[in-house]
């Protein structure tokens, strides 16, 4: 706008400032940094500030530094005093903060969707994250490779692997591991039918799922000849349309 010809008037109307302003804007000379921003002005505690760092670390009270400083010649308050540890501790943990090492934070539900998932289907860790978190935490390699031969010992149609897997996984002392273990020691015979043949009981859990949801929904409201009703209307509908 200068350059056009405009005065410093018209500028200091149009842009809605002083006319001083806008005079030290056109200074080529002029700074627009202000020199005394962030900048701490020593004052009356300045010559005692190492000290009272040093008493408020040892414990001491603000009335009992002012009382120790003033006999040096300290006149200022004990307000001065309080206000200058509270800028400290900031100054501190702004700077603690400032010289801390940069880390990433992982997700723990992308490291349990790596139980099913492969690292390149989850978008919220890269494989340079998965490499570290690794290195930290060496164990997670090794039950993420228990989980994965478990999978395999499942579609082996080879049931003498699972008894291989249990021995290998007895040796980590993880108690919900140790349960699954169990549980599965509990029903062994079945576990192993299950590796062994093709097909399971699915269709009759899902059946008798069915008939839960059913009963669930007409509790307290109906009685059992029209939940038997309803329950054989769903399979006439099921095997007339399917």
């Amino acid at each position: 706008m200068a350059l056009a010809g405009y005065p410093i008037e018209k500028i200091a109307t149009l842009m809605h400032h002083p006319y001083k302003t806008i005079q030290n804007y056109l200074n080529p000379d002029f700074s627009i940094t202000n020199g005394h921003y962030n900048v701490r002005i020593p004052g009356k505690l300045a010559p005692y500030e190492r000290e009272v760092i040093e008493l408020r670390s040892k414990g001491l009270t603000y009335p009992k530094i002012h009382d120790i400083i003033c006999k040096k010649g300290y006149t200022g308050s004990v307000a001065s005093l309080r206000m200058f540890m509270q800028k400290e501790r900031t100054r501190m943990h702004e700077q603690n903060e400032t010289e801390k090492p940069h880390s990433e934070y992982v997700q723990r539900k992308s490291l349990c969707q790596l139980v099913y998932k492969k690292l390149e289907d989850i978008g919220t860790i890269t494989a340079k994250q998965y490499q570290e978190v690794l290195k930290k935490y060496p164990l997670l390699s090794e039950l993420y490779a228990l989980t994965k031969e478990f999978c395999n010992v499942l579609f082996s149609n080879n049931p003498a692997k699972l008894d291989e897997w249990i021995n290998e996984a007895l040796k980590y002392d993880i108690p919900k591991l140790q349960t699954f273990i169990n549980g599965i020691k509990k029903d062994l015979t079945a576990v192993k039918n299950g590796i062994i043949y093709s097909y399971n009981n699915g269709l009759a859990e899902g059946s008798v799922n069915k008939i839960k949801v059913i009963k669930r929904i007409m509790y307290g409201r109906n009685s059992f000849e029209l939940l038997k009703a309803k329950v054989l209307f769903g399979e006439l509908f099921h095997v007339k349309f399917n």
